[in-house]
């Protein structure tokens, strides 16, 4: 059944190899999954958005949705920013895979109706790190989800990292570890690309 949990134990052979930490320790100690947890075995995407983006920047990001639809790029997120929903929407109507990461438990989730019939495909996979007294999203634990989901991308695509934000913050912690950081053009995401961050292209990405 789509809404099926599966719970997955640090132990398990089936626990995702990316959430284990340079130290040798797992990021949690268990993960709860509802779908497919084979579309991890995908080299996949983060996308990530501040709150608040400019309009320039909406712009750009709509055709970089786009584009990775159209290269069927795997993309994992929190898609809980108004942008990131937006792209969200678009990719879906697509056909590769997405995997959802939700700053909460996704013990008794309502799933969205546009995502069911992908779940049952195999193309959406649901995925955290929270157990079941976290019921709702807050700040700290939406932030612990963009860090959770980051361990599981190859790359990471930041449409746009507002000056003094978590999201500046949690991209340069990124590069710090080494994970390569994209950015769209634009004077706004300027100060990270001169600290290390590299532009999009989608040639690049869909090649691999």
């Amino acid at each position: 059944m789509p809404n099926d949990v599966t719970v997955i134990e640090s132990t398990s052979s089936d626990f995702p190899a990316g959430l284990w930490q340079a130290d040798g320790k797992p990021f949690c100690p268990r993960i709860w999954a509802i779908g497919d947890l084979r579309i991890l075995d995908k080299p996949m995407l983060g996308f990530f958005c501040s709150a608040r983006c400019p309009g320039d920047v909406i712009l750009q990001t709509y055709d970089a949705a786009r584009a990775l639809r159209k290269a069927k790029v795997p993309v994992i997120g929190g898609f809980h920013s108004p942008m990131e929903k937006e792209c969200l929407d678009l990719l879906l109507r697509g056909t590769q895979p997405i995997v959802v990461c939700p700053a909460r438990s996704i013990i008794r989730m309502r799933i969205p109706a546009s995502w069911l019939a992908a779940i049952t495909q195999s193309r959406i996979l649901i995925l955290s790190p929270f157990g079941p007294q976290h019921r709702r999203p807050t700040s700290a634990i939406a932030e612990q989800r963009n860090y959770f989901a980051a361990m599981l991308a190859n790359q990471l695509l930041v449409a746009h990292a507002a000056s003094g934000s978590m999201t500046e913050k949690f991209c340069l912690d990124q590069m710090n570890g080494g994970k390569r950081v994209l950015l769209l053009e634009g004077s706004n995401n300027e100060p990270l690309i001169s600290k290390g961050a590299c532009h999009f292209s989608i040639l690049e990405i869909a090649h691999d």
